[in-house]
């Protein structure tokens, strides 16, 4: 209980020096990174190291980004944080051979400045469709309609964005349609960026006496003499980024899942149980905040319940390999955006497949073969037995076995002390025949 109150303690001192603190001198710029997908992680890590830079009077922030796009309702949580940020955020696609496709196109729209360095690029900001359909079916349908709604809703956005920082707004649209792409010097000269710049030096160098708009506010950036302090993923970004990993999330569910079975088929063992409770809801978390298919998730759980009730059902298989195929079904079907780092890996479905199939199998061989062997409690454990006769008799008398005196009948009489075979039992008169008949009887003749 100490140690509980100990680590609660811990946490609580650590987590606000959990990011680096910004400099009071209001002589700093905040540096920040977003590579690599966009999700939940990244929206929670951006969201922080704004509100520490602003606590912090940093000057403005830079925003270092390279990116293949992310999920919506990520960009979207970091694109709040930008247009209501009371300091200039400046969204840096940086160094040469980094993007800001998809999603990083929004954000580079959003930003108070948007600069590029050479040999990068932007554009590609179609949205991925969730629905599992091919895009485009010839006919009008519903899909077709869906489509379109995101198509339409995405464009609106993106425009929105474009006429807030008087930037090509036609080019954004195209870029939502058709996927267009610009490389760094194409998208200057379409007035789709503000800036190029080859580093963060060159950066501050080329903002020094820049005028923007801020909340409303007309501001005069002064950038020269000032210290970069580079705001890095603390413990709790990189943790949150390993559980929202969809095959991490997948994986824990699954763990979770199979915990819970163990600990109710076999009571009181509690590691598995305690193990299962806390990676099932570490799992719920990440799905909170991940675009998942209820379908499949329903689909999921229905082929892990046919899986268990194989054990219990004679169905011949039926309801094992049904369980298998819902089970794979709805894994492909639980988590499938299109976009790089947020699926869950076909291998890793078929893995686990194949292990739930093997574990389900062993489970209902062990069953089988557990109902096969001989009853070893209970009354019917008797049968079979040997005691000892307490005295002579013909018919009825008595008999010790297993410690205890009980009543007996027999056919033949038996002499004290002879060994007594348990053949039957008829309530709580016991049966028997002399061993030596027994005996005789498993003779080969």
């Amino acid at each position: 209980m100490r140690i509980k109150y100990i680590l609660l303690w811990v946490i609580v001192l650590w987590w606000p020096a959990s990011l680096p603190a910004v400099q009071h001198d209001g002589r700093t710029v905040a540096l920040l990174e977003l590579t690599g997908a966009i999700g939940p992680a990244s929206a929670d890590y951006f969201s922080r190291a704004l509100h520490q830079a602003e606590r912090g009077h940093a000057r403005l922030i830079i925003v270092r980004m390279d990116t293949p796009g992310g999920l919506d309702i990520a960009m979207r949580t970091i694109i709040q944080d930008i247009t209501t940020s009371p300091l200039p955020v400046v969204s840096f696609v940086a160094p040469g051979g980094a993007r800001a496709a998809s999603a990083g196109t929004y954000i580079l729209y959003a930003s108070h400045v948007a600069v590029m360095a050479p040999g990068t690029n932007i554009g590609a900001a179609t949205p991925v469709q969730i629905s599992g359909f091919p895009p485009g079916s010839g006919k009008k349908s519903q899909h077709s309609t869906m489509e379109n709604k995101i198509i339409n809703d995405a464009v609106a956005y993106i425009r929105g964005l474009a006429q807030m920082r008087g930037r090509n707004v036609q080019w954004a649209e195209q870029a939502v349609r058709s996927a267009a792409s610009l490389s760094a010097k194409e998208a200057l000269a379409a007035g789709v960026i503000d800036l190029m710049a080859t580093d963060v030096a060159d950066l501050l160098h080329k903002l020094d006496g820049r005028q923007l708009v801020v909340l409303g506010q007309m501001r005069t950036l002064e950038t020269r003499g000032l210290r970069i302090l580079r705001i890095v993923p603390d413990w709790r970004t990189r943790l949150l980024a390993v559980i929202t990993d969809p095959n991490v999330a997948y994986m824990l569910m699954l763990l979770g899942i199979y915990g819970l079975i163990f600990e109710l088929a076999s009571p009181g063992m509690i590691l598995p149980g305690v193990a299962g409770a806390i990676s099932l809801l570490l799992a719920l978390f990440a799905f909170q905040v991940l675009p998942i298919n209820y379908t499949g998730l329903v689909l999921m759980l229905l082929g892990i319940a046919f899986m268990v009730g194989e054990i219990f059902v004679s169905s011949f298989g039926a309801l094992g390999i049904g369980g298998v195929i819902a089970f794979v079904i709805g894994s492909i079907m639980l988590l499938d955006t299109g976009i790089p780092g947020y699926g869950i890996s076909i291998p890793l479905i078929g893995l686990f497949a194949l292990l739930s199939a093997g574990f389900f199998m062993l489970l209902i061989a062990l069953v089988i073969r557990s109902r096969r062997r001989p009853v070893v409690t209970g009354m019917e454990a008797l049968i079979g037995s040997y005691g000892e006769a307490l005295d002579d008799f013909e018919h009825e008398g008595r008999i010790r076995i297993h410690g205890e005196s009980w009543r007996a009948h027999t056919d033949r009489p038996v002499r004290r002390g002879e060994r007594v075979r348990v053949v039957a039992l008829d309530g709580l008169l016991m049966r028997v025949e002399p061993e030596d008949e027994h005996t005789e009887k498993e003779k080969p003749s």
